[in-house]
């Protein structure tokens, strides 16, 4: 069973889009822990990464959540042959000495994982076999920076993949979108290296995802999450003004609009267009809003994040 944050990963979804789908459409019958968290069974995040290609074509969630895998499948082609092939063991070459020993200690059927290569770093990718016949490159770089990225690229064409995953501990918010906007699967090594082979057929399946438009302007990431926010409206109670409260409901106002924005069905390439700038214009909104909101909590000494304090 995988928490929120894990199955968003595997599925290839924001967090944040994930919370926003099951609570309008309840996307799934999750279970709950001991401490009410969401608890997603392997079944489900195929689903969800179902759902995730197929809105990426342009279909809407609203349509797509009534429907069966079965039919999800259907409309990419699969036509109901997912289960068989991801009995599959996924052929990957792989970066990092340490990440083989442990795929190895778990044996293939454990990891899911058919490794056709592997060397310590990514300069020695090109030693590789190119006739190998793997699908995904796995490379894990504990600590990233954008000297990564040309390096990751050369040895995607060096290996002759599908796709890439990276895996990092430590890495920029730039770093990961840079990536990401390459085409390549980013996440934080999973303690549980059972989730490598869903992370790996989720980049397959991202071969399906529009790669973001160079041109269009990267927006910072998000600084205030809703918990974030509640917290500042609760502290901000005990005040006379009342601007925290507003603040914090314009802020999730305008961030949901931006996640909002992005997943949005087109129904053309201008369509598309227009909801890029729609999200781009409301990102940088919220970045303001952001600004003003921290300067604000600095002003009344209202709590922020623990990695400003």
């Amino acid at each position: 069973m995988y928490r929120t944050g894990a199955a968003a990963r595997l599925a290839g979804l924001p967090v944040e889009t994930l919370r926003v789908w099951e609570r309008r459409y309840s996307l799934s019958d999750a279970q709950r822990s001991e401490r009410g968290q969401r608890l997603y069974s392997a079944e489900q995040v195929a689903r969800l990464s179902l759902l995730k290609q197929l809105v990426d074509q342009g279909h809407s969630i609203g349509v797509l959540a009534g429907l069966s895998r079965e039919q999800l499948q259907s409309m990419l082609g699969l036509n109901g042959q997912a289960p068989s092939t991801a009995a599959i063991p996924v052929r990957v070459m792989l970066v990092g000495g340490a990440l083989a020993r442990r795929i190895a200690a778990m044996g293939r059927d454990a990891s899911g994982l058919d490794v056709r290569g592997h060397c310590a770093s990514l300069d020695q990718v090109p030693q590789l076999p190119r006739d190998a016949g793997a699908e995904v490159l796995v490379a894990e770089l504990s600590e990233l920076d954008d000297t990564a990225v040309p390096l990751v690229v050369a040895a995607r064409e060096e290996a002759g993949v599908a796709a890439v995953v990276v895996l990092y501990r430590f890495c920029p918010s730039a770093t990961i979108r840079a990536l990401r906007a390459q085409g390549c699967l980013v996440a934080r090594i999973p303690a549980d290296l059972g989730e490598l082979g869903l992370l790996c057929r989720s980049a397959l399946g991202g071969q399906r995802m529009q790669v973001p438009e160079q041109g269009m302007p990267a927006v910072a990431p998000r600084r205030f999450d809703e918990d974030m926010l509640e917290t500042i409206t609760a502290a901000g109670n005990r005040l006379a003004c009342e601007c925290p409260r507003h603040l914090s409901d314009l802020l999730m106002m305008v961030g949901s609009f931006e996640r909002y924005s992005i997943q949005c069905a087109s129904r053309n390439p201008d369509d598309a267009a227009l909801h890029a700038q729609l999200a781009l214009a409301a990102g940088r909104s919220r970045v303001l809003l952001e600004d003003a909101m921290e300067k604000l909590a600095i002003a009344e000494g209202l709590p922020l994040p623990n990695r400003w304090s």
